[in-house]
This record gives structure tokens, sequence and C-alpha cells, in this order.
């Protein structure tokens, strides 16, 4: 009787069933080998390796022992973009004699002149953009690219140009007093939005920017505004709760900010209407946008601000979201609350921001302060 040939054994581990496949499976071969993009050309270099940086980013933590946020990663990651199409289009040599094709070509004098080369053609102040403030120019910028170094340094050996003692560093520009509004104004913007019997003064935009206008007067950034939920508002104890912007929803940081009796009352009337929106159930944000079924973004923000200003009779280019935080800290500040009571409001750590908001009736406020004193001697 011929012997029967032996069974094949199926191998149990794991490394050899995935060697048979990729032996076997020529389609998924075909498919593993298309997946890997070929580093071509310089551009394709850099690019690799702003995706390892953004990689690196993702999984390590900051100098507070926090997560880089997303934002924060995307703005390092865009930097060493701006940087590879300035090394792309400028065929720069560097000291050495090396053209600038790859960020590890880069030494203290491409940096250099790629940073002057930034501060000649893209230092803009944001107030020419419509967007008011300072976006910091090539000081933000270097401080961007400076993440990309660090990693070229730790992983590729690359001498990090920011230490070398020719390194040239740009300060942002001294900024101008901030322009507080004036009373007339907030109140006459309240009164074109405030709730009334005729139907468009009840209708969901016009209550939502009433109650926009409310939050606004109580200090909050306009990324804070449009970072609340509804679970932030407290409003039977006519407080809400600010989460850092860059913490995360569960910080032990999170403020609460106190409100106006008719701020809770206007944060009310839109919470009712608020049920109405397509997008009451599945979103969890305050602020809802009236077309494009998403949240509220700043660009909505801005333009409402901007669009009720100019129906109560003002010059809409004076006015931005953030001149009514300005305007807060001087309210508080003229009517007697404390330097510190507004900083912990606020969040601020250092009495320079105090200073910096309520510089433009300092003045004032000071002259106010000592005509309260009367006659100092008989």
């Amino acid at each position: 009787m011929a012997s029967q040939p032996a069974r094949a054994r199926k191998s149990a581990l794991r490394s050899a069933r995935r060697s048979v496949v990729s032996v076997t499976d020529t389609q998924s071969q075909t498919h593993a080998q298309s997946a890997v993009r070929a580093l071509t050309s310089p551009e394709d270099v850099r690019a690799a390796l702003l995706s390892e940086l953004d990689l690196h980013l993702s999984t390590t933590t900051n100098k507070r022992g926090r997560p880089f946020q997303r934002k924060t990663i995307n703005a390092y990651v865009n930097a060493g973009k701006a940087l590879s199409a300035w090394i792309g289009a400028s065929q720069h040599v560097n000291a050495v004699g090396v053209v600038v094709e790859s960020f590890t070509d880069v030494d203290v004098s491409t940096a250099n002149t790629f940073f002057r080369w930034w501060y000649e053609t893209k230092d803009v102040p944001k107030s020419q953009d419509g967007q008011g403030g300072y976006t910091g120019g090539v000081s933000t910028q270097q401080r961007n690219l400076r993440a990309l170094f660090l990693y070229l340094a730790e992983e590729y050996d690359h001498p990090n140009p920011y230490l070398d003692p020719k390194f040239h560093r740009y300060a942002a520009p001294q900024l101008g007093k901030p322009k507080t509004l004036s009373e007339e104004f907030v109140q006459d913007v309240l009164s074109l939005t405030a709730w009334g019997r005729e139907p468009e003064r009840r209708e969901f935009g016009t209550v939502r920017d009433h109650a926009l206008l409310r939050v606004l007067t109580e200090g909050l950034r306009a990324e804070e505004i449009l970072n609340l939920q509804v679970d932030d508002l407290d409003l039977p104890n006519r407080t809400l709760v600010v989460v850092p912007l860059k913490g995360q929803r569960n910080s032990v940081d999170a403020r609460p900010i106190p409100l106006q009796p008719s701020t809770v009352k206007a944060l009310q009337r839109y919470l009712r209407l608020r049920t109405t929106h397509p997008l009451a159930e599945s979103s969890p944000f305050l602020w809802l946008g009236m077309r494009g079924g998403r949240p509220l973004r700043y660009k909505a923000l801005l333009h409402m601000v901007k669009r009720r200003a100019e129906q109560a009779g003002y010059d809409p280019g004076e006015v931005t979201p953030h001149s009514f935080c300005h305007t807060w800290c001087h309210d508080l500040l003229d009517a007697g609350v404390s330097g510190e009571n507004v900083m912990a409001i606020r969040g601020w750590s250092s009495a320079s921001m105090l200073r910096r908001y309520g510089a433009d009736q300092a003045s004032q406020r000071a002259i106010n302060a000592v005509h309260q004193l009367g006659d100092r001697y008989q």
C-alpha cells in the first residue's frame, strides 16, 4: 500500500502568514508597492520630512507635559511648508557653497536670508487683513519653525541654526493702544437686536445675534465664544464656563465667567429658539449658523458684528469682536473692580495683559479717581 503524502502544515506564526500572503497574493503586493511613494524630487523629500514632523508632534508632549493641539501642529507644519516653498523658488546657496534643496542644507546664513525675505514680504499687520490685532509676523514664523529644526537636530544631527550666535532674531513690533467702544455704540447695537413685539425681533437670527452681542460684552475672546458648548452654561447661577483654548474640555484650568442679568435673559431666549435649528440635537456647540448646517465660525461672527454696527449707523471698519474685550476691561476697572479680580475672570497670569487691555482709557480713569477724592487739603 502506497504511503499517503504528508499534509502540508500551516504555520501558527503571524509573521509566516504575512510572508506567504506577500508572495502569493500579487494583487496585495502590487497595492503595497503603489502605496509607497517614491521620493524622486527634493520637494518630495521635504514633504516627507514634514509628515515625519507632524507624526512626531502628534505623539509627544509640549513643555507643559500636555499633547500638542492640532491647531499648534498645523501652525508648525505650515511654517515648514512656507520654508519649503521658498527653498524651491530661491535656489539659495548656503555658506559652504551647497545649493539648498533639503531642510538639512539650511544653515544659519540660509535661515537669516529666509527670515529677512519673510520680513520684507509677509510681515503684515493683521489690521490690514480685516481681522484686527497683529499676526506676530516674522517673530511668529521664527517661533513656529523652531519645532522643525529641533526635530532635525534630534533625529538627523543637523546643527540647529537657532543656536548659532549669528542667528538674527526678530521681535514683534510695538502695538498701539487698543481702542475701546463707546457706551453709546454698545447700547445702540444692543437696542437694534433687542427682543420686541415685531416678528423680526423674535426670529432665530436676531435673537441669536443679540445673545452673541451680550456675551461679547462679558469680555470673552471670539474663539472662546465660538468654542462654547450648551453644557458650559450655568444660567441659574448667572455664569458660564470658558475652557482654555489650548486645553482639553475637562481641563482643571476652566474658569467661570459672571454674566449680567440681561445676558442671562438673552441666552434663555436664544436657547429656546435654538431647539428649532436642524443641528440642535446633533451639535454640542452653543452657537449655530444660519446657513451651511454647521456651528458658527469666526468669519460669520465678524460679519455679524460689522453688519450690526453698520445698521446702527456706525463705521464697521472701527469694530471687531475683540473690541468688546478691551471695552469690558475698561468698564470693570472704571466701575472700581480691582485689577486682581479682572485678571482672575480673564484668566491672565501677567499684569502686563491688564495694562494692555486697559491702556486706552487709563489716563481718564486715573483723573476720575483723583477727582472723586475732592479736596485733599482744607
